[in-house]
């Protein structure tokens, strides 16, 4: 099994820890969530245009410094992106907001 396939055994953020399936989705593609709260979670990219990947992700969490508010991440420039179906990022944590 190479790392991909093993990082795909991860939970998809969103996705409720008793879940049945909470992984990831064949066919889907992924950013992984670097450091923070949310460390080691997948987020769904699947469609997203590049600026919106540039962009990176304002995620609720419970987890944060503030509870209901939202933890940050973001691509760094330079980290290896591929395309097509899996983990094709990642969003490091910057910081949180409430």
């Amino acid at each position: 099994m190479n790392g991909d396939e093993q990082l795909l055994r991860g939970r998809v953020y969103g996705h409720d820890h008793d879940d049945p399936d909470p992984g990831p989705k064949p066919g889907r593609t992924y950013a992984e969530l670097v450091g923070g709260p949310l460390d080691g979670l997948l987020v769904d990219i699947h469609g997203w245009r590049t600026e919106e990947v540039n962009d990176g992700v304002a995620l609720t969490t419970e987890l944060g410094r503030w509870p209901g508010g939202r933890a940050l991440y973001d691509p760094r420039p330079g980290d290896p992106r591929k395309s097509g179906p899996g983990v094709a990022c990642r969003f490091h944590y910057t910081g949180d907001t409430p």
